[in-house]
This record gives structure tokens, sequence and C-alpha cells, in this order.
């Protein structure tokens, strides 16, 4: 693999590539124009028409540009909601989902090839995991799929496949680029990471101040059912990590969106919703109810509509502020990490026939 001998250039903050350009003696504002060129998307130093062919040589010989692949695009019929599956340079593959509101178009992308995390109701965790994606990997999807459609994204979701806080240096550098000026230039305040709860990286987060929206993954009001659907749970339980959540709000000003998967019988009982309510009273927060997805492999249900109701209002009454995620792309299972785990195994069945 040819890049593992290269610097991953789109990875670079401009004043990185101007230090590099600058020991080689090449001028600052060399170094902003290939800045914006990788900010564009380009695949390739050659498509870079305001270089020298003999620049775009020498770049080539000392640096990489990171790109995510369209292996597989589904457009869903009912919403235009578009799923994709990219390649990337290695052979490995991540999703990404793109979505269109009347606010404009939102992007979730992914953040690690599998997870670790291995929640019960997820369907990534059950492909397991392979590596950290760079950030300019994080960058290649939606730049991707910005050029596909032609528009521009103008919100950013870290929910995806993976967690971001266990790839916590390249998601910082990611969205430092991104809110970038001269790159893509999407305001921290459009952009939203999701958490499972690993709390040590939750106060590191809320000590920088950045305006991102913290989305965590709680899916339980107590320690006994988090922790047989959660893993993490175990390290951290429910009142740590919101001890954590509520330093977050304080030090930031940002409320903390709580998601929270309605699995029937599980945890959508009404004193799960009291529990829930006593435990948020008085923090900046709001919480977004999901109807869980019916994952391959995994007992678990959705909750009826009636019963996801019932819990919102009690959740209402007790004073918080509550949601109902709309579903989108239903009919092209929109949720990460399915389209990966059917494509293995796809793969996996046809080398099994060719061995035989």
């Amino acid at each position: 693999m040819y890049f593992l001998t290269l610097k991953d250039i789109k990875s670079m903050t401009l004043d990185e590539i101007k230090a590099d350009f600058a020991a080689e003696r090449q001028p600052a504002f060399r170094a902003l124009q290939v800045y914006k060129w990788l900010h564009r998307g380009v695949a390739d130093f050659s498509e870079m028409s305001d270089q020298s062919k003999s620049f775009r040589q020498e770049l080539s010989k000392k640096y990489y540009i990171a790109n995510a692949v369209i292996e597989r695009k589904y457009v869903s019929k009912i919403d235009g909601t578009i799923k994709y599956l990219f390649r990337l340079d290695d052979g490995e593959h991540v999703e990404s989902v793109l979505m269109s509101y009347h606010h404009g178009h939102t992007i979730c992308i992914s953040t690690q090839v599998g997870c670790k995390m291995n929640c019960a109701f997820c369907a990534t965790g059950k492909s397991g995991f392979a590596r950290n994606l760079s950030a300019s990997e994080m960058l290649a999807q939606i730049q991707t799929a910005q050029n596909d459609v032609g528009i521009r994204i103008s919100n950013v979701v870290l929910m995806g496949m993976g967690e971001p806080l266990d790839n916590y240096e390249n998601v910082l550098r990611f969205l430092h680029l991104v809110s970038s000026e001269n790159g893509l230039n999407i305001g921290m305040r459009h952009i939203s990471l999701s958490t499972c709860g690993v709390v040590d990286k939750i106060y590191d987060l809320a000590d920088k101040k950045l305006q991102i929206t913290l989305s965590v993954s709680l899916h339980a009001p107590n320690d006994k059912i988090r922790s047989n659907t959660m893993p993490v749970n175990k390290k951290w339980g429910v009142d740590e990590l919101l001890k954590a959540c509520r330093y977050y709000a304080d030090k930031t000003g940002r409320r903390i969106s709580f998601e929270y998967a309605m699995i029937n019988g599980v945890n959508d009982g009404d004193d799960c919703a009291r529990e829930l309510a006593n435990k948020l009273t008085g923090m900046l927060s709001h919480v977004n109810l999901i109807p869980v997805n019916n994952v391959s492999g995994a007992e678990f249900k959705k909750s009826s509509l009636d019963r996801l109701k019932k819990f919102s209002r009690v959740l209402s009454n007790k004073g918080i502020t509550v949601t109902v995620r709309r579903t989108l792309g239903s009919d092209i299972n929109a949720s990460c990490g399915q389209l990966r785990r059917r494509y293995k195994e796809e793969v996996a069945n046809v080398e099994n026939i060719q061995q035989e």
C-alpha cells in the first residue's frame, strides 16, 4: 500500500502545510492553493490545475490524498435519503447517510471502521473493529457525497460507524479542519458528536469549550438495564456519565442531546421514564426517543407507537424536553452498520462458492 510511506496531506492543517512547503522554499500562497484544492475533494494532485506539472509530481512523491470511493449507493424512494458504502484506500469500507431537511443537507459520517463498544442493538459492533479513521477519511466522506449530489452540506453528525471519542485525536483534528474557513467551513454549531459514554474524553472535550452539540447514547435510566445492553456502562455507570454531561453543559453552555432507543419490554416502561426524568432534572438537555432498529442477530424489537407516546408524555409532564426522531430512509436501512455487514457477508459467500 503506497500511501503508508507517504504523508497524509489532507489531515494536515494549513499551517502545517505552510511549514512543510517553507522547508522546500515554496511560497505561503502555494500552500493555501493546495489546501483549498484538498478541501474541494480532489482525488489526485493532477487535478490541481493552477499548479505546475513538475510541482504536482513532487507532491505525489511526498504525500497522498485520502479518498472515499462510492462502492454502493442507495436512494430512498420515500424521502430521498441517500446511503453510501464507501471504499477507503486500503480496501476497508465505511457507511455514511445524507439527509435533506428544510434547513439544509446533513450527513452522518463514520469515525472508525467497525466499533469496539459492542452495544447489543447496534449492527456496527457485530461486524467487529478494524481501525480508526484519519481526519482526512472523515472529510472524504463529506466531500464525496457533496460532489456526487452537487450540493453543499451544511450540517455534520458524527454518529455513523464507530465511537468518535475512542478515536479522540483524529476526531479533534477533523473538527478543526472541517470548520476551517479555507476548507468546508462548516461551523461548530452545525456539528453533532455522538458518544456511548466515554467519560474521561467528555471531560476533555468540555474543557476545550467547542461549540459542537454533544449527543449521548443513553438508552437506559439505570445501570442494571444499561449494562445489559451497553458494555461501556460497566466502566462508567449512568450516574458517572450524567455527572460528566452536567460538567459539559456547564462548561460549554451547550444543551446535551440524550439518545434513547425505545426497546420493547426492556427500557420503555413508565417507571423507566420517571427515573430518567428525575435524573435529568435541572440539566441543560433534551431527550430524543428513537424507535430501535430491528438488527439481524439481535432479539430486540421496537416499542409500539402507543408506548412511545406514553413514555414521551411522562417525560414532558416532568418538565423534560422530548422529541421523537423522525425515521428517514426506512426503505434502505439507513442506520449505519447494516450495509457494511451485508456487503462483507456477500463477499464471504462469493469467496466460499469460488473455493468450492
